[in-house]
């Protein structure tokens, strides 16, 4: 038997040469294969251990090349069971699912794409800048601290950083407190009960705000001469149980206006116990019958 015989000999109506050249593909495919997964894990090991890029951690690293070793396998895949035949159509599904996939990741990237455009928006429009205390759809309260592509990154009040898309940013409400003039007023609300003397409360609430340091005078030469106070102060409210008195005190900036705030409430309420004025509170009468 020669050579050229032993080829044609057919086992289950497929002869050796067929059999011998669809091993040689198949092996030929898991080479070529493994060499790429073996590439793509090399080029990823080098690139941890030099650290180009910063944001690059383990975790990243790891899921990105997850995603490039199993396309590779199903690439693979897809070519192996291209070469049985009969299975052309599951090879062309296999594929198939993977342009579905690859079209699932371009649906998802428009997400990034957009807080991309949005944060060349920021850094160009300037609605805000770093440093800037901003407050977004009064949730979000703070000082930025730092604008990336992807996001913006808002330092709170207690020292938490906020991690906000540029996206979400963009279509949002915001309130600047740096941009412009800072200048801003703080309510300040204190209630007295119904015996009170409202003068005598509106004069002692004036006072107390009047020594504030961080009070500023925003009256024109014409409101000054007009007899107009510095501290505008009026009855906003007849409550179920208590007069609601209602200040307009002015300070340099935001932060000095809430801190105003905080020590005037105090003030006022010690001036209040001094001056025998009542500030109510909630209670109930329990009556008892025999």
């Amino acid at each position: 038997m020669n050579l050229q015989e032993f080829f044609n000999i057919a086992i289950f109506d497929i002869t050796v040469k067929h059999i011998i050249i669809f091993c040689l593909k198949a092996l030929l495919i898991y080479v070529i294969t493994q060499a790429a997964v073996s590439i793509i894990k090399y080029l990823f090991r080098r690139s941890q251990k030099k650290k180009k890029i910063p944001f690059l951690d383990k975790t990243t690293v790891g899921f990105i090349q997850r995603i490039f070793v199993y396309t590779i396998y199903i690439i693979g895949s897809a070519i192996f069971l291209s070469l049985i035949p009969g299975m052309e159509k599951v090879s062309s599904s296999i594929l198939a699912g993977a342009g579905i996939m690859a079209m699932a990741i371009g649906f998802a990237s428009q997400e990034a794409l957009s807080n991309i455009i949005g944060g060349f928006f920021i850094v160009f429009a300037k609605p805000f800048r770093i440093g800037d205390i901003i407050k977004i759809d009064e949730v979000v309260n703070g000082t930025v601290s730092e604008i990336t592509l992807r996001h913006t990154i808002i330092r709170s009040m207690d020292n938490r950083m906020i991690i906000i898309p540029n996206s979400k940013i963009n279509s949002s409400t915001i309130i600047n407190s740096t941009i412009g003039e800072q200048e801003t007023f703080s309510f300040i609300e204190v209630s007295v009960s119904y015996e009170t003397n409202l003068d005598k409360a509106i004069a002692a609430m004036r006072e107390e705000i009047m020594r504030h340091p961080m009070l500023i005078d925003r009256r024109t030469p014409e409101d000054k001469q007009a007899g107009v106070q510095q501290v505008v102060i009026r009855v906003v409210e007849l409550g179920n149980s208590a007069i609601t008195l209602k200040a307009w005190a002015w300070a340099a900036n935001a932060g000095n206006a809430f801190s105003m705030k905080c020590d005037l409430l105090k003030s006022i309420k010690e001036r209040y116990d001094k001056e025998n004025i009542e500030i109510p509170y909630p209670y109930n009468n329990i009556v008892i019958k025999k």
